[in-house]
């Protein structure tokens, strides 16, 4: 198998075996297990860390149907090929080069690394900021359960925070702690460090030794820090008298709320408010959140911030009748524009094309029916209600949407054609009149 291959693969089998889990009935609280239908989408959701639910986490499953999904996100989070990586180092074997590059791929590194470096410094990163994460939660929570129940719960919210998936053991996810401090900034500072990418992560803590960030990482944290801060403002102006919102909030909880708000679509998929509440305006401004995403090799979905940044230095290149596509006093290479356009047109598609089915099959509005699809698309989990009340076609579509957006659409396309050689000569040259 190819690299592309590898990983799709690797994720469906992750999924297989998890849908299997969820479906015995010690993982359910009716001994019976779930349905396979809703066994795949809540497996599939976990391992793609989305965080879109049909069922109520807390009251349907068990200790070990919920531990059960913690795993997957943490796989998910992670990365097939890298928690694989790890167990095989654990029993004393190598891996293949091969191996080698596909695990560089999938955590976005730029070039062939030392695997066992990067596998290591991926795994004590994420032990180290989830760790940090839990005990944060956990002396929240301990205001309102007891120790034990306050940690389980630290722990979870840490884990899924950090791995961008956006599952919750509270009924109605974090609308109790809507104006909570510690609990909003610790989510926070989960989704934003898990969404920047371990390439990124790796270079900001090697600036103490001297060295000086990449190009990639300079792009990745601009555009992280305009994205926050054009959807807080986005979110207050719009639903800064909305009472079903941020209306009968104080000054700084509105804020808050829309820091968060404005946060959680990069791929988590928190809420500490009713997103179904949400006016059209905003929910149109968090769609296009969702779509855009995280960055690559974080633990987020959507088309990745890098690329939208990469589509606008092309356009602005084009405008000014350059050739290069320059960003950062760099010039771009080709082939990373020409990514960045399938991917984005190939996303696109796959979008339009589940809007379109979910609209013959569901009979829902069309922005409810919209986020929905750019939700699962981006792994992010936001949801205006639809999704408990899916149809089983609805329900596969959507787990098959939230799987591709992991994967990554380019990937997968990658992954189901035949790649054939690279042709020995060129067609003749004409033009076509476009615009």
């Amino acid at each position: 198998m190819n690299p592309a291959r590898l990983l799709a693969t690797g994720f469906a089998a992750v999924i297989a075996f998890g849908t299997f889990l969820l479906t015995l009935p010690p993982a359910t609280t009716d001994g019976r297990g779930l349905p396979v239908v809703d066994a795949l989408f809540t497996a599939t959701s976990a391992t793609c860390v989305t965080g879109l639910t049909v069922l109520d986490v807390s009251a349907v499953l068990t200790t070990f149907g919920q531990v059960v999904v913690l795993l997957l996100i943490q796989v998910g989070g992670l990365g097939v090929m890298t928690v694989t990586t790890l167990f095989v180092y654990a029993i004393g074997r190598r891996i293949s080069l091969r191996s080698d590059m596909t695990i560089s791929e999938s955590l976005g590194q730029p070039r062939l690394a030392s695997t066992s470096r990067l596998v290591r410094d991926v795994a004590l990163l994420t032990l180290v900021v989830e760790s940090v994460g839990a005990l944060i939660l956990t002396a929240a929570f301990s205001a309102d359960f007891p120790l034990g129940r306050a940690l389980y719960y630290g722990v979870f919210h840490s884990v899924s925070a950090f791995c961008n998936a956006g599952f919750s053991l509270f009924g109605p996810n974090l609308l109790d702690y809507v104006t909570n401090v510690p609990v909003n900034l610790t989510t926070i500072s989960l989704i934003v460090v898990g969404g920047l990418g371990f390439v990124v992560l790796s270079e900001i803590l090697a600036l103490r030794r001297g060295r000086r960030l990449s190009l990639h990482s300079r792009v990745v944290l601009k555009a992280t820090a305009v994205l926050i801060v054009v959807g807080t403002l986005s979110v207050l102006a719009f639903e800064f008298a909305n009472p079903a919102t941020l209306g009968a909030l104080s000054p700084g909880g509105k804020f808050l709320a829309a820091l968060f708000q404005s946060v959680t679509p990069r791929t988590a998929g928190f809420n500490t408010v009713a997103v179904g509440s949400l006016l059209q305006p905003t929910l149109l401004i968090l769609t296009i959140l969702m779509f855009i995403g995280a960055s690559p090799g974080s633990t987020g979905g959507g088309i990745k911030t890098t690329t939208f940044v990469t589509l606008l230095a092309s356009v602005r290149s084009a405008l000014r009748r350059r050739e290069d596509v320059e960003m950062g006093e760099r010039r771009l290479p080709q082939e990373t524009t020409t990514k960045a356009w399938v991917i984005t047109a190939l996303s696109a598609g796959l979008v339009l094309t589940a809007i379109i089915i979910l609209l013959a099959t569901e009979g829902a509005p069309l922005m409810d029916v919209t986020f929905e699809a750019v939700s699962a698309f981006g792994t992010v989990g936001l949801s205006t209600g639809l999704t408990p009340k899916l149809t089983v076609a609805g329900r596969v579509l959507l787990s098959l949407v939230m799987y591709a957006g992991r994967v990554g659409p380019l990937t997968l396309a990658v992954a189901l054609t035949r790649q054939d050689r690279p042709a020995g000569w060129r067609l003749p040259e004409e033009r076509v009149i476009v615009g």
